[in-house]
């Protein structure tokens, strides 16, 4: 099968749809996927040594985290600005925020490649989960590197290998049973664009960080049922809806049922499945 050429504006603006269409999907699940996903974000938070009163900027969002848990960790003094380009994402990050009284965060909607904020106005950067799907990885990160000050860190996370993050890989791999993977090139941005242990650690320290470091860190989803995780996977992962869109309304059916039935590997004794992901968290300092 032959590469498909690669054009960045036609898969942002395919993106932008894809996050917009699930967003529903995401106010449904947030409070399981956070359940988990709450480790990561306290993660990294911990690796930018963000504290009381600082000015943090949150790179793809999405639904507001980690801006969240930044936000409780400057307190009133400090403030956060997230950045996202799906607009119906945003907006139920603004939900959260107000639900949840965090007044010191500003949503905005903005593409994480088009900055345009006032250079070294920044102690920290995070993104969780984001940077894999930038088609220009590098001069993004040059342009977060220049909205930090002096001794500012980045900390961001991004999900391991298909092997080590089953929560995230678990539905691609039936899927591309079913329909043809076209070859890419590593630069191709996707969810596991960033899973070799040292891709995105040379990412930043082409982008000019030091000291740049790399853990990881596994995390375990826990979803009632297996049919549960199919109906997450349904309502919040725009690639996969994607990818068997063009198929009957049967073959589409069959292919739930199977990633119904691979979650079920996962089950528990009591029935409940519960699916690990690692991410590989990195920090570095502009």
């Amino acid at each position: 099968m032959k590469n498909i050429p690669f054009d960045p504006n036609h898969y942002k603006i395919a993106q932008r749809q894809g996050w917009d269409n699930v967003a529903t999907g995401w106010r449904r699940w947030w409070e399981t996927f956070e359940r988990a996903g709450q480790a990561v974000s306290d993660h990294l938070v911990s690796m930018a040594e963000i504290t009381t009163g600082q000015r943090v900027l949150d790179i793809a969002t999405g639904i507001g985290e980690p801006a969240m848990t930044a936000a409780h960790r400057v307190g009133p003094a400090g403030e956060v600005i997230a950045l996202d380009f799906a607009d119906a994402m945003v907006a139920i990050a603004r939900e959260r925020a107000v639900a949840h009284g965090r007044e010191n965060i500003t949503f905005v909607l903005s593409d994480a490649e088009q900055l345009d904020l006032p250079q070294q106005s920044f102690d920290a950067a995070l993104s969780r989960w984001g940077l894999m799907f930038l088609p220009n990885l590098v001069p993004t990160l040059r342009g977060i590197r220049q909205c930090l000050k002096e001794g500012g860190r980045l900390a961001a996370a991004v999900w391991s290998t298909p092997e080590k993050a089953a929560v995230a890989s678990l539905a691609f791999r039936v899927v591309s049973q079913h329909v043809p993977v076209p070859p890419s090139s590593p630069d191709t941005p996707g969810p596991f664009r960033l899973a070799e242990p040292l891709a995105l650690t040379q990412s930043l320290e082409q982008a000019g960080f030091s000291n740049v470091r790399s853990e990881c860190i596994t995390i375990v989803w826990e979803f009632a049922t297996a049919e549960d995780y199919t109906r997450f996977q349904r309502e919040i992962a725009p690639p996969i809806t994607a990818m068997i869109a063009h198929l009957s309304a049967e073959q589409q059916s069959q292919i739930w049922q199977e990633i119904t039935e691979a979650a079920r590997r996962y089950a528990t004794t009591d029935g409940r499945v519960e699916i690990p992901g690692e991410s590989i968290c990195v920090a570095g300092i502009a």
